[in-house]
């Protein structure tokens, strides 16, 4: 089978195209680098069904001669995911998930390949609802910093779901929460990374607000192995899944076992929210994914917070 996979040299992307390369597929990963990284994918650059295209998803006419062989699925993961990087690049990211749904959305009708949205848990801002269900509407700050990518998520579901009622495609959702794991971003402004940083450094722990707001963590085999069954699935074109880990922590009590875990003797410090409309409880319903895809998340959280550990001190070149 024939892959496209957009953004797939960042923190999940990467992770999807090793699965996809393990079960015997081809890849075409598409990546402008932005806030994913070559180091990434540079262990599959070799790989003979593997084909790295460094090119910007919103701009279709500099990469669709490029894709010549006839795609079998497209799989869009491409747009800044963390607010430091979509604050960053707020332009940048509203284009990739509009003009970007739109180009890739073209390119899987043309080919009449299969069709993967990664949207996000986002979607439902903060939410009157807990947990969240795939059919909760959300509530969005329209204008908000936020917006850039909150709402452009919704206009890429929006026409995702356009091709599939007016032309057929076989498209399928998946709204991602909270992720962590081997290849994040060191400074992507999450708490996982955040935290793991500071504590091998030695630095603060640092707390914005007062610590009670809540995180669900999902690690990213997991989610990918989700973002596969949704894909894959017979029968799921059309539908949408949340994807995540539905056990909630909050900020004080990842910080604490962190803390714990790296053996760092740092304190944990608390500082004033520096982010518009962050979520202060984010964790999802996943009922339809158990019943429909056989999913759920089965990393425990110390064990995947271990390997997180693992890599950062390699990635960081931090001694054990």
């Amino acid at each position: 089978m024939n892959c496209l996979v957009t953004g797939g040299a960042g923190f999940i992307g990467s992770h999807l195209c090793d699965r996809l390369l393990d079960a015997g597929h081809r890849v075409i990963c598409l990546d402008n680098l932005c806030t994913g990284a070559r180091e990434n994918v540079a262990h599959l650059i070799e790989h003979e069904r593997f084909v790295f295209l460094e090119r910007d998803v919103s701009y279709p006419e500099r990469y669709r001669e490029d894709v010549r062989e006839r795609l079998d699925f497209v799989f869009h993961l491409a747009s800044p995911a963390s607010p430091v990087g979509y604050l960053k690049m707020p332009i940048e990211t509203a284009l990739a998930n509009s003009a970007g749904t739109w180009a890739t959305l073209e390119v899987a009708h043309e080919h009449g390949a299969r069709y993967l949205l990664a949207s996000t848990s986002e979607v439902y801002g903060e939410p009157l609802e807990h947990p969240q269900r795939e059919t909760y509407w959300g509530n969005v700050h329209p204008n908000g910093l936020r917006s850039c990518n909150d709402e452009s998520k919704r206009f890429a579901e929006a026409l995702s779901v356009s091709y599939r009622r007016h032309r057929g495609t076989e498209v399928r959702i998946v709204r991602i929460f909270n992720t962590y794991g081997p290849r994040s971003d060191p400074d992507d402004g999450r708490v996982v990374p955040n935290f793991v940083t500071q504590a091998l450094r030695g630095e603060p722990i640092t707390v914005y607000g007062d610590g009670t707001q809540t995180r669900s963590l999902c690690f990213v085999s997991d989610m990918v192995e989700g973002i596969l069954r949704a894909a894959f699935t017979p029968g799921t074109a059309g539908d949408v899944f949340n994807l995540g880990n539905p056990n909630e922590y909050t900020v004080l009590e990842y910080a604490q076992l962190i803390k714990k875990l790296s053996g760092s003797s740092a304190p944990v410090v608390f500082r004033p929210f520096l982010s518009e409309d962050d979520p202060s409880r984010r964790r999802p319903d996943i009922t339809k994914a158990r019943a429909v895809l056989g999913w759920q998340p089965s990393v425990p959280l110390v064990e995947g917070l271990e390997e997180t550990l693992r890599w950062f001190r390699t990635r960081l070149r931090l001694g054990a």
